[in-house]
C-alpha cells in the first residue's frame, strides 16, 4: 500500500526542469523590464565553443553551456513547492 502513495523520482525532475525552463524564459523576458531586469541576473558556463570530432564521413559536435539567473532559481523553488504539495 505504501508503494501507491509514494512519489515518483521522474515527476520531481519533470517538475524540476520545467520551473527552470520557465523562470530562465520569464528572466529573459524581465530584461527588458526596467524594475525587474535584477531577474535575468547570473552567470552562463560550459563549452563556449564547440569540440568538433571530424570522422571523414561522420562530424560529431560537443558542447553544453548553462545559464542560470535569479529567475530560473525562483522556478526552481516554486517546483520543489509544486512538488511537495502534488
Amino acid at each position: 500500500m505504501a508503494s501507491n502513495t509514494r512519489k515518483n523520482n521522474w515527476t520531481l525532475i519533470i517538475i524540476l526542469l520545467c520551473g527552470i525552463v520557465l523562470g530562465g524564459y520569464l528572466g529573459t523576458l524581465a530584461s527588458k523590464v526596467s524594475f525587474l531586469s535584477w531577474l535575468s541576473y547570473g552567470n552562463t558556463f560550459g563549452l563556449t565553443s564547440p569540440i568538433v570530432l571530424d570522422l571523414g564521413i561522420l562530424v560529431l559536435t560537443f558542447g553544453l553551456t548553462i545559464t542560470i539567473n535569479i529567475a530560473s532559481i525562483i522556478g526552481l523553488v516554486i517546483g520543489i513547492i509544486v512538488y511537495r504539495l502534488i
